[in-house]
């Protein structure tokens, strides 16, 4: 099965997964370099989300669900 994972590689050669990769043995890999760099940020679904999940999040009955995980003053 062919599996396909983004990665950065840096100018000493050095490849870095964007994502996590379980594999049951070693494997052969191809890499293609892409023509123009993509800046590693947070992704944009997360940020595209947030003003959603913010107004969601911040209501006193999430802080009263999650109160017990407070650390005691």
């Amino acid at each position: 099965m062919l599996q396909t994972v983004e990665a950065v590689i840096d100018e000493a050669g050095n490849v870095r997964l964007l994502e996590s990769l379980h594999l049951s043995s070693a494997r052969r890999a191809l890499v293609t370099i892409l023509d123009e760099a993509r800046p590693v940020v947070s992704p944009e679904t997360a940020l595209l989300s947030e003003p959603a999940l913010g107004a969601d999040w911040n209501r006193p009955e999430e802080d009263a669900a999650w109160s017990h995980l407070q650390r005691a003053s």
